[in-house]
């Protein structure tokens, strides 16, 4: 059963999240020769505050462009 996880900052829109995991699920799928029911897609979210980028938090880091 393959398991695929995959770490984003939050705050993308629920409609391209779960596009992301009927993706992911139809290319693994695809690839390994699995049933899609067999695939896992885990999505974690995480806060812009706790992911680091050259050193800094991503919310420093947006804040500057």
């Amino acid at each position: 059963m393959p398991i695929v996880q995959i770490s984003l900052i939050e705050g993308r829109e629920l409609e391209k999240i779960n596009k992301l995991i009927v993706e992911v699920t139809k290319t693994v799928s695809e690839s390994l020769d699995s049933p899609v029911e067999n695939v896992r897609v885990i999505i974690n979210e995480v806060p812009n505050t706790h992911w680091g980028i050259g050193g800094r938090p991503a919310s420093e880091v947006r804040k500057s462009k």
